[in-house]
């Protein structure tokens, strides 16, 4: 994957996450929009890369836990009700968890890697599109049962 592409990814992640702390009406495109951009730039960065057994292997075992901090983030987001509509805001457990899927996911790299990844098989586009798969799950979940409707698309 390019520079500028992996620079311009972490832009828009970062307004992103800038944006959810300061607090901001929940659309639904905020919701899925972003995880599954990133899940698709991820994956096709893939074609470029032999994947092996070993490959799959380990983008099974981090998919699967990076989904699962990402779920565990969604449940420290605050919503809320604001002018009849969803918001939301990241809270400081929100950057704890951050912080600790930084570390595990980087962990897990690590080890894939001493058992035979290939590192280019690990895009980071792709594993911050899962984690963010895993938190929109949760959010979308506690959306629904708040009963609340997301707030209009902005113009």
């Amino acid at each position: 994957m390019s520079t500028w592409l992996v620079i311009v990814l972490v832009g828009v992640v970062g307004f992103a996450i800038v944006r959810r702390f300061l607090g901001e009406p929940l659309t639904a495109r905020e919701v899925f929009v972003l995880p599954l951009v990133l899940l698709g730039v991820g994956g096709f960065s893939l074609r470029e890369v032999p994947v092996t057994g070993t490959d799959v292997l380990w983008l099974g075992i981090g998919g699967f836990i990076g989904c699962g901090l990402g779920y565990l983030r969604g449940r420290t987001v605050r919503l809320l009700r604001r002018d009849g509509v969803l918001w939301q805001r990241y809270t400081g457990w929100t950057v704890l968890v951050w912080v600790a899927s930084i570390v595990v996911n980087g962990g897990i790299g690590l080890l894939a890697e001493q058992w035979g990844m290939n590192p280019e098989a690990r895009p980071m586009p792709l594993l911050i599109g899962i984690s963010l798969l895993g938190e929109m799950a949760c959010l979308a979940l506690r959306a629904r049962a708040l009963g609340v409707p997301y707030a209009p698309e902005r113009r």
